[in-house]
């Protein structure tokens, strides 16, 4: 019997290549040394997933796991990760995502879902409780995502069904699909959509109406109500809840930190066309909200008139906003808005998508690229008329869409003339909405993830614009002013070190980033400790529960250094060191990495010569296996 309250104390197992499906009891080993989520999906993988098998091999796991407070009354349990091998980088890859399915796993009796093989036709996993099959899915390839997820609720005569679909991009295997779930949520990175392709898995769907007991419902109702008052109490709290993540638009541009032409510049000329504002007054139809969140930053909008009219989608984000608007130059909301809800659709990562896209306009620009390389495509800078079409193209696979759904580095590989300068990425990872010459601490955040480039890891938002308050209580007031500025390098190093262990917890717990644990800054180490005491009857004092994320950082480095990852590929593209920004505060700026990276190795305990964890880390995190595979 599993001893922990907090979990459904379950996992399903599914063989697509045997039809064998699997129930099996939650590892309690995984439970005290992972927790859950990201822990227990980065376990799965180092154990079953060789550096030798393929991303898009049969071998490789999909893993969906929810975490122990996913489901709960505590603020913003709504999250859950998904894992795997990425066919993107070729490394550690995983997605998180909000919504509503998180909950629904918990709510059947499941923490989560692991899947390998690869299906004879196309299937999808139908879980209603304890009832679980896999169903012929046939007549829903080719479907969009929305399309799937009408035609199962339809079959089960049930609205409220949950799902996790892929569209045409993840069964044409692009690099950078992404999965979507209820409702009009992404688990966009990486490219786990074309795992779930390449599996020919069309859809999980997920149905439950059991409860999750926890094991001190007094004390956890008493935490989960103070942290929900501190919460509303935070002085952003109001422009949050207004404006979600679109709220930082004209703030980051302000900076020079909102990537635009490729990341040419950080400041968009034509930001207030595309900024919060723009939004609310010409799409803004009313507030939403993931499950349990009292910040609800999601939004419906709708395009009322014009071309796009009727375009109605929710989740609109600052990444979505700079990567489908500044980054290609389009000033053209609406279009944006039809742009970002064709990727929903078509189940297309956003932001790698406007990368991609904007390398390639960079490219053309450069005179790298001509007529007989696109196909007959001009990729002039805020075309959109180009753009939807060539969203389409890299979806399906057709022309020019061809080479551009292998991602920046592969298609820069491919065209060679000096493209590869131009190709915005960090292992493999397309960059997001970020500039480090803007917020040194969030270039080497983009080095040190272990998915590549990428913000969500170390998430330093306390210097973004400096938040002194946040900065004194949570890290004391010998680290003020330096670990607040931008532009400071000093501290930098323990700031993503911190983020990153504490975000992995974050993820394994199943709560969200983008509410009181990064973005609002106000839930943290002792907090989660406590809810999790109160949930599980897990001892969990906060060191603990600190070495638990440091064991779950590590665990993802180890597993990229087995695929050769090592301090030479802790870089970032020329441009950032080679080119000052020429926009906003960082005018003039450009950014060194080495030092901050090397006081990063000295913190994290790492072999400084090839940037691996040593084996006296790795033993003192309990994680000697890994120092024998290492060694091999």
């Amino acid at each position: 019997m599993f001893p922990y309250r907090g979990y459904a104390g379950k996992c399903l197992y599914v063989d697509l290549t045997s039809g064998k499906i699997e129930t099996r009891e939650y590892d309690k080993a995984l439970a005290e040394n992972y927790l859950g989520g990201n822990g227990f999906g980065t376990r799965l993988l180092w154990e079953n997933v060789a550096p030798e098998v393929d991303a898009l091999a049969p071998e490789n796991l999909l893993i969906f796991s929810t975490g122990p407070l996913c489901g709960t009354i505590v603020p913003n349990p709504g999250r859950m990760e998904v894992i795997g091998k990425s066919p993107l980088t070729g490394i550690y890859g995983d997605a998180n995502t909000g919504g509503f399915l998180g909950p629904e796993f918990k709510f059947a009796g499941w923490d989560a879902v692991v899947i390998t093989g690869q299906s004879p036709r196309p299937v999808y996993l139908a879980i209603a409780d304890n009832q679980v099959e896999l169903r012929d899915a046939s007549h829903l390839w080719g479907l969009t995502t929305s399309q799937t997820e009408n035609a199962i609720r339809q079959t089960w005569g049930d609205p409220l069904v949950k799902t996790a679909t892929i569209g045409p991009a993840g069964e044409n295997l692009v690099r950078f699909a992404g999965i979507q779930i209820t409702p009009q949520r992404s688990a966009a990175r990486c490219g786990l959509g074309a795992v779930m392709g390449s599996k020919r898995l069309k859809a999980i769907a997920v149905r439950g109406h059991g409860p999750i007991r926890v094991a001190d419902p007094y004390r956890l109702h008493k935490l989960a109500i103070a942290l929900h008052q501190r919460l509303r109490a935070n002085p952003i709290f109001p422009a949050v809840h207004a404006s979600g993540t679109p709220g930082i638009v004209s703030l980051m541009d302000a900076l020079g930190r909102f990537p635009t032409q490729n990341f040419r510049m950080g400041s968009f000329p034509y930001v207030d066309h595309i900024n919060i504002d723009a939004l609310r007054a010409r799409a803004f139809v009313r507030d939403l909200a993931c499950f349990g969140c009292p910040v609800a930053c999601d939004k419906l909008y709708r395009v009322p008139d014009g071309p796009y009219a009727e375009t109605a989608l929710r989740s609109v984000e600052y990444e979505t906003l700079n990567a489908l608007g500044a980054c290609i130059w389009n000033a053209d909301l609406d279009a944006l808005l039809a742009a970002n809800r064709l990727c929903d659709e078509l189940g297309l990562d956003t932001i790698s998508a406007g990368r991609v896209i904007s390398f390639a306009m960079e490219l053309w620009d450069e005179e790298i690229l001509n007529l007989d390389d696109t196909g007959g495509l001009a990729l002039y800078w805020g075309d959109m008329d180009t753009v939807l079409p060539l969203l389409r193209m890299i979806a399906y696979r057709e022309g020019f869409g061809n080479l551009l759904a292998e991602g920046v580095r592969r298609a820069a590989q491919t065209i060679g003339r000096g493209a590869e300068r131009y190709a915005m990425h960090v292992k493999g990872m397309e960059i997001a909405a970020q500039d480090g010459r803007a917020q040194k601490s969030m270039g080497l955040a983009h080095v040190t993830s272990t998915r590549g480039a990428d913000h969500l890891k170390a998430f330093p938002v306390i210097d973004e614009t400096g938040y002194p308050d946040e900065g004194r209580r949570r890290y004391g007031e010998q680290y003020l002013p330096d670990i607040v500025q931008p532009l400071a390098t000093k501290y930098k190093a323990f700031l993503v070190k911190d983020g990153e262990d504490f975000g992995a917890v974050v993820d394994s717990v199943g709560m969200c980033k983008s509410g009181g644990t990064f973005v609002l800054a106000e839930i943290y180490w002792p907090d989660i400790a406590a809810a999790l005491e109160a949930a599980t009857a897990m001892e969990m004092p906060v060191e603990r529960l600190q070495r638990i994320g440091e064991r779950i950082y590590n665990l993802q480095r180890c597993y990229n250094a087995l695929h050769g990852i090592t301090r030479a590929d802790d870089k970032l593209p020329s441009r950032f060191s080679e080119e000052a920004s020429p926009s906003g505060n960082a005018k003039g700026q450009t950014i060194d990495i080495e030092p901050m990276l090397e006081e990063y190795y000295q913190l994290r305990g790492w072999d400084a010569e090839t940037g691996w964890p040593t084996a006296e880390k790795l033993r003192e995190l309990g994680l000697e296996d890994a120092i024998e595979r290492l060694q091999r």
